[in-house]
């Protein structure tokens, strides 16, 4: 069975820092360009940060110089690195294989 697993998730302060984990499993990531999206409340899901095979990062403008996607293919997982977090990052966060499969989401919370 496909799957990605989030983890990572948690409750923080302004300025402070967080990395989310995926882990792939049921098929090899290596294979395939990864994302992360996040979904605010009342919000549509939006995408945050993309990987392709080759390791090229991509990233929404409001999170740029700021958050940082990476893979580790040996071990299956995908990276989400967040620093100088604001409130306005407060989301469930998603990890997405190119194509169609999703994880559950895991939620972080910025407060002020």
């Amino acid at each position: 069975q496909m799957r990605l697993v989030e983890s990572g998730g948690d409750v923080v302060k302004l300025g402070e820092s967080l990395t989310l984990s995926c882990v792939a499993s049921g098929f090899a990531m290596r294979y395939y360009a990864m994302s992360w999206y996040r979904q605010a409340p009342g919000k549509e899901r939006e995408l945050v940060a993309y990987i392709t095979i080759t390791g090229v990062p991509n990233y929404e403008d409001s999170v740029k110089g700021r958050f940082t996607i990476s893979r580790d293919n040996t071990k299956a997982t995908l990276y989400l690195q967040m620093n100088s977090l604001e409130p306005e990052d407060t989301a469930v966060y998603y990890c997405y294989r190119d194509g169609d499969l999703w994880g559950q989401g895991t939620q972080v919370t910025v407060s002020s």
